[in-house]
Parts: structure tokens; sequence; C-alpha cells
């Protein structure tokens, strides 16, 4: 097992705060009742008290951190462990993303929209989805992490090969996902993004699958 980066720790516990903090910044400034759910042009369509936006960041941030710390102590082939600094990198960068994530819908609460056409919602995950697909190749077999199907699992030879195709196909589909926000109508773009999720999910599904009867 590998001892605590506590450099890296300390990292993730400011990402943590950030939002955090911008909450208590903003917080005399927010109505009673704020917008806490919005609909795929953004707009607002749901509204709580703004008590409810104390748990946003804790959820999202600390939960995702707590989640990432807990994974690998219970991971039955103990392999995230044995990635070291890699699967830190990781954690910070899932803290990172949920934490900005947090941020504007602490700031869409106060505004009442989360952004519509280039909404900054797409582009966190796009990039989210962009950096996944960086480390696919230096993702251990695992059972949380990853292309998790059947073939993946019980080959390792079959979730290399499907790895570093998926990052292949998911670098370059979370940029797009990330860039095209700018430049096209929400309703062709929440289309284009449920197209593209499809294959991304798709394709390293059935390449794991074909490849598996190859090695057998």
């Amino acid at each position: 097992m590998n001892s605590i980066d506590l450099k890296m720790e300390i990292i993730i516990w400011i990402v943590i705060a950030i939002p955090i903090a911008y909450l208590i910044y903003i917080w005399g400034s927010l109505p009673d009742t704020v917008a806490i759910h919005f609909n795929a042009q953004g707009e607002a369509d749901g509204w709580g008290s703004k008590q409810t936006l104390i748990w946003l960041p804790l959820a999202m941030t600390l939960g995702t951190y707590l989640m990432m710390l807990v994974i690998p102590k219970i991971d039955p082939k103990k392999t995230l462990d044995q990635m070291g600094n890699k699967y830190d990198l990781i954690k910070l960068f899932m803290v990172l993303f949920m934490a900005i994530l947090s941020c504007i819908i602490i700031h869409s609460a106060k505004t009442d929209s989360i952004g519509g056409k280039g909404s900054w919602i797409f582009v966190i995950v796009g990039a989210m989805i962009a950096v996944l697909g960086n480390y696919f190749q230096i993702i251990k077999p695992n059972y949380f992490i990853g292309i998790r199907t059947p073939w993946t699992l019980e080959n390792e030879r079959v979730w290399k090969k499907t790895h570093r195709l998926a990052g292949r196909i998911w670098v370059p589909g979370g940029i797009l996902l990330a860039f095209l926000p700018f430049v096209l109508s929400t309703n062709t773009y929440i289309k284009f993004f449920i197209m593209l999720i499809v294959v991304l999910v798709i394709v390293p599904l059935v390449y794991s699958y074909t490849e598996f009867q190859k090695e057998h």
C-alpha cells in the first residue's frame, strides 16, 4: 500500500474548499429562494431554499473525494493502490471537476440561468471525458474505474487493448463536446451530445467483446 502524498492531499483539500468559500462569499446576496434545477436550455425550472446550496459542494466535492479514497481499499484486485501518484492525479482531477461544477451551479442559483448556449456545464463534462480518456492507458484492471465489461475484467490483454482504443476516441470526443456548445444551437448540441456519448460507450464495449473472442 502506498503512503499518503501529503502535498497532493493539501492541494485536493484546497480545491474542496473553493466552492465552499465562494458560497460563503455570495451568501448575503442570495435570495431566500434560489434556482436549484435547470432544463436542457439552461433555464431554471426548479427552486428551493438557499440552505439547500450548503450541501451541494459537500456532496459533489467531498463526496467524490471520499469515494475515490475508499475505492482502492475495497478493490478486490488491489491494482488501484499500485498506481501511486497516477491515481492521485485522477482523484485530483475528479475533485477539481466537481468543484468547478459546484461553483457554476452556485453562481447559477443567483442568476436563475445556467448559460444555455455555450454552457460551461457542457464544457466541464467534455473536459472530464477528455482527461479520463487520456488516463485510460495507465489504468490497471479493476472493478471501479474504466471500461468494465465482462471481457475486459476477464482478460488483461483485452483490458489494455480496449482502453487504448477508448483513450483514442474519448480524448477527441471530449474536446468536441467541450468546444461545440459555442458554435451549435442548444437543441442541435444536445442531440450531438447524446449521439456522441452513445458512440463513446458502445464502441469500446463492442470492441472488448470482439477482442475477447479473438483471444479465445
